[in-house]
């Protein structure tokens, strides 16, 4: 399929393209990680473009693709005769499932001839078959932390290692990696983030003959996919000639000084962290001087380079949205390049100055203001330390303020007080309140939930999962993958002499073997409900709330959690959020949440047993963990507290755990959020015992009684 053929309608198609394409020039680049809506041709343009990569020579019958001209000594199908020639095939794409297993993805040993036989007998995964090609992974932001760790630790080395009971395999596992996300379904770990050399926005575009003609090319693809190939075969021939092309000059490209001078600047200017910045900018500029036909690169290739490689780069926390102010990055490069010239002209200068003469004996000073030295020479010349020599880098330029800088702290003297225990049903009813800002967020105390599950690997709660410590052994359900060695030896040594063990290895039956059970952590669902009634309406206690939501929310993200927000105002209760693993989504709701009216809490209460009964049905493994958001007050409906109370009772009899923070403040409380942690069989803590700072201030002053 013709990289042609993707959505013309897409905005940020033809940076997307380029970014492939600057990654087939020069694989050094690290691939592209491609951020978009759904239906905006990601996978497609991916697919068309590995199409394009030149062919690799590889051993004859080697699995691991080895280079004919420079095998790999330590390839597990080796040792191999150096041989120019090879065979030749085309880059392989390998896509990488999301619920790929770790043996799919580095491979499996076979433990039974392992212990039996002494061999190595490997069965390699997906990353042996994308050693020198395209590794391509589809929502790579659903991909498991433990596989992520893995593609880290693949990408960083440039190759594979199976560790398994003291038996080891080693292959090189080079490869470009792509991948695809839909934000909206969650963020990236920073750390695999920045693996990533380039990345790329798309979305499509709400122009109306654009729209057409992407609808017009999908019909005439389905009509007849040969005939569509066709009409661009030949200029997919001339985009794989210029890659070969580009990939020939690459090596005479000059990347200059002033060059360096403007990356590096660039990164400094935009904080960027580590250095990797830096040498993807410098691969990325070069490659698109080659792609260009140039053997020199340019200001604009620099800032074609900063606009594909830094905003991905630039996230300071989950909540921050990717991207990059242009208008600081043309100043950032004036800058550089200003005392790039300058510093060469400063340079060009000692150097005339320090050129030899044709006598010994330079002119006296012309300037009568300048005496003369001790040996009748000048004072001071041109390369002095005077007010006229040495022509020093100009002073920086002060940073303006930002956005946040001329936002001015809402004036809390004239907010409305918050209601009193008496103040009546009016109080409470009153008119809605635009919405406030959140507090500064800060590292909470661990929730948990209690007991040992089984969910998706997290940071949370204790759970049995792939990764983690061993605890016990059992049999085997499926393919082996992590083997309890002292267990299967305790199995197979009683039928040794029945089994007629002879030589030195153990004689190993199928039914001797025994999997690890390991003990790790899992991400849960934790599901926020969150008072945003009139009682919870003053603006000082609704920026606290709502730092304390945003505190647990980047707490939800750093344990690999799915959140969902309900809210409850008014005459009833809403779902703000369903259930995502997009933590900021989360955060932008709370954001722009209104507060105001009655305090309808049972409504909120049965609105998440809703909630937590469908995703139960949707993912019976991941537990959830319900955080309750109030002052405890109830105002909304018949009955008001009762039926707060019998909703309560029946989200704990549905085994769910619970927390409540009580956000009630004042000299006069009632205690109603207590009351309601009871119902709900949960613990009950105050926004104050919600940092994690005060529980270990609270331990110390416990042992220092103690």
């Amino acid at each position: 399929m013709s990289i042609t053929y993707p959505f013309t309608a897409v905005v940020g198609q033809d940076d997307l393209r380029l970014a492939l394409l600057l990654n087939a020039v020069s694989p050094a680049v690290g691939g592209v990680l491609v951020r978009g809506e759904k239906g905006t041709a990601k996978t497609t343009t991916v697919r068309a473009v590995a199409a394009l990569l030149p062919d690799v020579a590889v051993v004859p019958g080697c699995r691991f693709s080895c280079d004919p001209a420079a095998p790999d000594p330590g390839c597990p199908d080796g040792p191999h005769d150096p041989d120019p020639a090879g065979a030749r095939r085309a880059t392989k794409l390998v896509e990488l499932p999301v619920g790929a297993s770790e043996d799919r993805l580095v491979g499996a040993l076979d433990f039974e001839r392992a212990l039996a036989e002494g061999v190595k007998a490997f069965e390699p995964g997906l990353l042996a078959e994308a050693h020198r090609g395209v590794l391509y992974v589809d929502e790579v932001n659903l991909l498991n932390d433990h596989l992520v760790d893995v593609l880290l630790d693949a990408a960083a080395t440039g190759a594979s290692y199976v560790e398994r009971e003291g038996v080891s395999v080693r292959h090189a596992a080079r490869f470009l990696l792509v991948g695809t996300m839909n934000p909206e379904e969650g963020e990236l770990r920073p750390q695999l983030l920045d693996r990533f050399g380039l990345t790329v926005e798309v979305t499509a575009s709400r122009e109306t003959d654009e729209r057409v003609e992407v609808v017009r090319r999908r019909l005439a693809y389905d009509a007849d996919p040969a005939a569509f190939a066709a009409r661009w075969a030949e200029e997919e021939r001339r985009t794989r000639e210029r890659i070969a092309a580009a990939r020939a000059l690459l090596p005479s490209v000059v990347l200059g000084d002033t060059v360096l001078r403007q990356i590096a600047a660039t990164c400094a200017a935009f904080e960027v962290d580590g250095m990797r910045a830096d040498i993807v900018m410098a691969r990325t500029a070069t490659a698109l001087a080659a792609w260009a036909g140039r053997t020199e690169v340019t200001a604009d290739d620099v800032r074609q380079a900063a606009l594909l490689a830094l905003p991905h780069r630039r996230r300071r926390n989950p909540f921050d949205a990717p991207g990059l102010d242009e208008q600081k990055l043309d100043e950032a490069l004036e800058q550089a390049r200003q005392e790039a010239e300058q510093a060469a002209a400063e340079q060009a200068a000692n150097d005339v100055d320090e050129r030899p003469g044709p006598d010994d004996d330079p002119e006296p000073d012309p300037d009568p203001d300048g005496g003369p030295g001790p040996d009748g020479g000048p004072e001071g010349g041109p390369g002095g330390d005077g007010p006229g020599g040495g022509g020093g880098v100009p002073p920086q330029r002060e940073d303006t303020a930002g956005p946040e800088a001329g936002d001015s702290a809402p004036d809390a003297g004239a907010e409305p007080a918050s209601p009193q225990p008496g103040a009546g049903a009016g109080a409470a009813a009153g008119a809605e309140q635009p919405p406030s800002a959140a507090g500064e967020p800060y590292r909470t105390r661990a929730l948990t939930v209690p007991g040992l599950g089984e969910g998706a690997a997290g940071r949370r709660s204790r759970a049995r999962t792939a990764q983690g410590r061993t605890t016990g052994a059992e049999l085997p359900h499926g393919r082996l993958a992590a083997l309890h060695l002292t267990a299967t030896l305790r199995a197979a040594a009683p039928h040794q002499r029945a089994r007629g063990r002879a030589g030195a290895g153990l004689v190993v039956r199928r039914a001797d073997l025994r999997q690890a059970v390991r003990e790790g952590r899992e991400g849960n669902l934790v599901l926020f409900v969150v008072d945003a009634s009139g009682s919870m309406a003053a603006r000082k206690r609704m920026v606290a709330v709502k730092g304390a939501v945003l505190s647990l929310l980047l707490d939800a993200y750093q344990r690999r959690d799915k959140v969902g927000l309900v809210t409850f105002r008014g005459a009833g209760a809403e779902l703000a959020l369903p259930p995502t693993s997009s933590v900021d989504a989360g955060a932008a709701r709370l954001e722009k949440l209104p507060t105001g009216g009655r305090t309808p809490l049972a409504a909120g209460l049965l609105r998440a047993h809703e909630v937590l009964r469908v995703e139960r049905l949707r993912d019976a493994s991941r537990r959830p963990l319900l955080v309750v958001v109030t002052d405890g007050r109830a105002t909304g409906g018949p009955e008001p507290l009762p039926r707060a109370a019998r909703a309560a009772r029946l989200l704990a009899a549905s085994g769910v755990a619970s927390v409540v923070v009580d956000c009630e403040t004042g000299p006069v409380r009632l205690g109603l959020a207590g009351t309601l942690a009871r119902d709900l069989g949960a613990a009950a803590v105050t926004l104050e015992e919600l940092r994690a700072d005060t529980v270990s201030a609270l331990v110390k002053d416990v042992r220092r009684a103690a």
